[in-house]
């Protein structure tokens, strides 16, 4: 099998597992319990909390759990303007961000605020002087994904977060689920307010994941109940998948120092076949793009008809974010960068995690060559 699929979701470490599968039988008091054994559950959060917050060079009381990045997201924007929209309505994203964030953005307007949604240019990157033009005096917050998940352009967050320096009033979101342990996060440099990570894109479970607010920020919460995570995210907390979760973050960010350069050049070496055969376009943007995506094209072929070719090998690949590949629509990313609709309705994603090999590269290519050719082949048999 060949797995290259991890911008969907990743393979959990088996260390991880078998950390999720002890606190689960062994460790299943409520946190929130006054005896003692839910304080013993109560003190592994409160670790798992302090583990997070060193590994990211922040603070610990800045670290709150969720149930992963679409709750993070819709956290940080409807929590944002719950809390500041008396301040003003208009808020700021991209046209390429993912659902949580483009359908909250969407929701949001039902309520009477308004969006400026920002276009990229041809490599699927913000313009940051375009930011900057569309800032009125309402906009309380920006909301820019760090890594693209389809391309995998890397947007300018420091050049963006420079410029709302100027503006204390308007907040800062990044979703950064694609960019953890790919590319540096800046968090430990305070220049962002809200940040957005998932533990199942980093080799953890799935229904993990945590909102990074700054201190000193207060945001409304979006679920009304008890009193945990400060009061912002009501819940009884899922102790075993939080506990993983900095495991896994752990795990994942010392794998990142030592196979990062592998990954890299798994990467240059699939875009280098990829860009030798013709009717290949790649998409993913020649720099400033994070090491693990590659998007591409096949001419005259939808992406799910080589994606059922591919999966009768056991290769997996997808075509859009997992969230919306099954809705059969052009990428949305890519139309925004100016590709034509016959192409963004025909690209495939690969992307990869520490634990793929060049073995499978190269047979991937292989196997890819031979399945371009028997439908080309098939399709003029058929005229």
């Amino acid at each position: 099998m060949i797995y290259f699929d991890n911008s969907a979701t990743t393979k959990p470490y088996k260390e991880v597992l078998d950390t999720f599968l002890k606190v689960n039988e062994s460790y299943y008091a409520n946190p929130s319990s006054i005896h003692s054994f839910g304080g013993q559950v109560e003190k592994l959060v409160q670790q798992s909390r302090e583990q997070i917050a060193s590994l990211l060079g922040i603070k610990t009381k800045e670290v709150f759990f969720t149930s992963g990045g679409t709750e993070s997201n819709n956290l940080a924007i409807k929590g944002t303007a719950l809390q500041y929209g008396n301040r003003g309505k208009h808020i700021i994203t991209t046209r390429i961000e993912h659902p949580s964030v483009i359908n909250a953005f969407k929701q949001l307007e039902a309520f009477g605020y308004t969006t400026t949604y920002l276009d990229v240019d041809p490599e699927g990157k913000v313009r940051p002087s375009e930011l900057k033009e569309a800032i009125q005096d309402d906009t309380i917050l920006v909301s820019v994904m760090q890594v693209n998940n389809e391309i995998g352009s890397v947007q300018p967050i420091r050049e963006i977060a420079e410029i709302l320096n100027g503006y204390p009033k308007i907040l800062f979101h990044v979703d950064a689920v694609q960019a953890c342990g790919k590319v540096p996060l800046i968090l430990d440099e305070k220049l962002i307010d809200l940040c957005s990570l998932s533990a199942h894109k980093i080799h953890g479970i799935k229904g993990t994941g945590m909102l990074y607010v700054r201190d000193g920020l207060k945001i409304s919460p979006i679920l009304s109940g008890g009193e945990q995570e400060g009061n912002l995210r009501s819940g009884t907390e899922n102790t075993g998948g939080i506990v993983s979760f900095a495991k896994a973050l752990r795990m994942h960010m010392e794998e990142s120092k030592q196979k990062l350069v592998i990954m890299e050049e798994n990467q240059r070496f699939l875009k280098g076949e990829l860009e030798k055969i013709e009717s290949v376009t790649v998409h993913t943007p020649a720099r400033d793009h994070a090491p693990h995506i590659l998007n591409f094209s096949v001419a005259d072929f939808k992406g799910e008809v080589l994606i059922h070719a591919l999966d009768r090998h056991e290769v997996y690949v997808s075509t859009t974010s997992a969230c919306s590949s099954k809705q059969s629509k052009p990428s949305q990313t890519l139309l925004s960068m100016g590709v034509p609709d016959n192409l963004a309705a025909n690209s495939i994603r690969i992307s990869l995690s520490f634990h793929n090999t060049m073995e499978e590269c190269k047979e991937f290519i292989g196997l890819l060559n031979k399945e371009i050719q028997y439908l080309q082949h098939t399709m003029r048999r058929s005229r």
